[in-house]
């Protein structure tokens, strides 16, 4: 039943996402070097910006009766 549950929380968020917009940095450069994106598949997932790489842990619960992803995340900049 729990991965059920924990299914239908993650369902919602499942696929890539295109990242728009940022706080920081305009719309050329989040896509220096290819569209900026987020990608989320279950537990694991992917953030991609300007020069970052970024390997997510993506975790569900429900708030107020709706689904949420939390994640933390580690990461590379041109490879450092």
């Amino acid at each position: 039943m729990k991965r059920r549950v924990a299914a239908l929380l993650a369902a919602p968020f499942q696929g890539r996402w295109r990242i728009v917009e940022m706080d920081l940095w305009d719309n050329e450069a989040i896509d220096l070097l290819g569209p900026a994106s987020l990608l989320i598949d279950g537990a694991d997932g992917e953030m991609r910006f300007i020069a970052v790489t970024a390997w997510l842990d993506v975790r569900y619960e429900a708030r107020q009766g709706g689904p949420v992803a939390e994640f933390s995340w580690d990461g590379a900049d041109e490879g450092d």
